[in-house]
């Protein structure tokens, strides 16, 4: 059985985990937690924590890595496979062909929230770093394949449920109020990183509700967020908008 591949590209901090847990909750689900984390941290040399754990448990080899995500089974052999991808992982010298074979969705965020909140893990920050400008090529990429949902992190926890009704309809499959809560602590599925980052979403059970007002940046870090809202309001323009 060829199960529904899809593929939600995220930057850092940008409700990705959360967004796992609801899909990994249908039941029917498997979902892949950021299955280019290993090739990204030996090719890059970047010290992320738990480094040498997360390249030891994961495949540092993208060739191997897109052929199953593009071609291989589902964990489990379920129906349905959820691949949170962070967009950054997607480095240049890496062919996106095989990406024409999932079903591709961007997930982004206001640029101010992502750098105030990935900068309480680490302390320095690019515009690199969160994701946009690689989100902006492979949307350009992949909208010249077909249509290609960007949903709006803020705008989605405005209202869940529509958002995921409408992805739902875009697969082509149902909708179930499973996605919307799912039971707290950590998963099996989870990467070896999740204790330095998954903290508040081993807490939740739920989407949280958005925040209200926009946190102010300083020097360097305002100057990354700056860089990159032109960016995200490009993207944001061609959001999946749903009716209130």
């Amino acid at each position: 059985m060829n199960p529904l591949r899809v593929a939600m590209w995220s930057g850092p901090r940008n409700l990705s985990t959360a967004m796992m847990r609801a899909w990994e909750n249908r039941g029917d689900c498997a979902v892949s937690d950021e299955p280019l984390y290993a090739h990204y941290l030996e090719e890059t040399g970047l010290d992320h924590p738990a480094r040498e754990e997360v390249i030891a448990a994961g495949e540092t080899d993208w060739r191997r890595v897109a052929a199953s995500l593009a071609h291989g089974s589902s964990p489990g052999q379920r129906p349905v496979w959820y691949q949170k991808h962070m967009s950054h992982h997607l480095l240049p010298h890496i062919d996106v062909g095989w990406i024409a074979q999932l079903r591709n969705v961007l997930l982004i965020r206001d640029p101010r929230l992502v750098v105030a909140s990935y900068v309480k893990s680490r302390a320095s920050v690019t515009p690199d770093d969160i994701g946009l400008p690689q989100q902006e090529r492979l949307y350009e990429h992949l909208v010249a394949l077909g249509d290609v949902p960007v949903v709006d992190a803020g705008e989605f926890l405005r209202a869940p449920e529509g958002h995921l009704r409408a992805l739902c309809d875009w697969l082509g499959i149902a909708f179930t109020p499973r996605m919307l809560a799912w039971p707290p602590g950590p998963r099996d599925s989870d990467g070896v990183w999740a204790p330095h980052w998954y903290e508040r979403v081993w807490a939740s059970t739920g989407f949280e509700a958005a925040p209200d007002e926009v946190p102010a940046l300083q020097g360097r870090y305002a100057d990354v967020a700056e860089a990159c809202m032109p960016i995200y309001e490009r993207l944001r323009e061609v959001r999946l908008r749903i009716d209130a």
